[in-house]
C-alpha cells in the first residue's frame, strides 16, 4: 500500500539505527554505526518507547510471559485472571477500565495517594466496581511461577514500608513514555522530558 506507492515515486528504504547526527544549514548528516547518510532535509518521526519499571523479573517476563505495556494489544490473553495495572495517569486509568472487559478484578498500583489522571478519568476509575486501587505502593519485583510466567508482584507500601505479594497473571505497565530522541540531544532543542521542541 503506502510503502509501494512511495517506492513508485522514488522513495528508498533502509533499515539502520541512527546513533548521532550533525546538522548544518546546507547539509544534514545521520550517523548509523559505520554508515553515514547525507540529506538536505530530515523529517524526524522517532516516536517514544514505553517506560518500564526497571525491577527484577520484569524484563524476563516481558513479551508473552505476563508483562506488557499495551492493554489493547494483550488484554484478552489473560481473560478471567487477576491482573495488575501500574500507574496513576490517564493512560493507566484507560488501561484499567479497558481491562475490566476481560477480568473480574483489576488492581491499580499507584505510588501516590491520589491519581494524576484528569478528574473525570479518576472518578470513572475509582467508581468502577472491578478496579481496586493500591495507594502509596510501588512494585519491587515481578514474580515468576514454575512455568516461567508471571505469578504475581511483590509490592511495598511507601508509608508503612510493609511488603506483600499480589497474585496476578498479567502486569500492565502504564507509567509514561521515553521519547526516542537521544541521537538529537545537544544538536536540537529538547524539553525537560526529552521531547523535541
Amino acid at each position: 500500500g503506502l510503502r509501494k506507492q512511495a517506492s513508485k515515486f522514488g522513495a528508498r528504504y533502509e533499515s539502520a539505527f541512527v546513533d548521532g547526527v550533525e546538522f548544518a544549514e546546507d547539509r544534514k548528516l545521520l550517523h548509523a554505526g559505520e554508515k553515514c547518510y547525507e540529506a538536505r532535509s530530515v523529517i524526524i518521526a522517532t516516536g517514544a518507547s514505553p517506560r518500564l519499571l526497571g525491577v527484577p523479573g520484569e524484563k524476563d517476563m516481558f513479551g508473552g510471559k505476563g508483562v506488557t505495556t499495551c492493554a489493547t494489544c494483550d488484554g484478552a490473553f489473560y481473560r478471567d485472571m487477576d491482573v495488575v495495572v501500574v500507574g496513576g495517569g490517564d493512560s493507566a486509568c484507560e488501561e484499567a477500565i479497558f481491562l475490566t472487559r476481560f477480568y473480574s478484578k483489576v488492581t491499580l498500583v499507584h505510588r501516590r495517594d491520589e491519581l494524576r489522571a484528569s478528574s473525570i478519568m479518576s472518578e470513572r476509575t475509582l467508581a468502577h466496581e472491578k478496579i481496586e486501587p493500591l495507594w502509596d505502593t510501588v512494585v519491587e519485583e515481578v514474580l515468576a511461577g514454575d512455568d516461567g510466567r508471571v505469578r504475581g508482584v511483590k509490592v511495598r507500601n511507601r508509608k508503612t514500608d510493609g511488603t506483600e505479594e499480589v497474585s496476578c497473571k498479567g502486569v500492565f505497565v502504564a507509567i509514561g513514555h521515553i521519547p526516542n530522541t537521544k541521537p538529537f540531544a545537544g544538536v536540537l532543542k529538547l524539553d525537560d522530558d526529552g521531547y523535541l521542541v
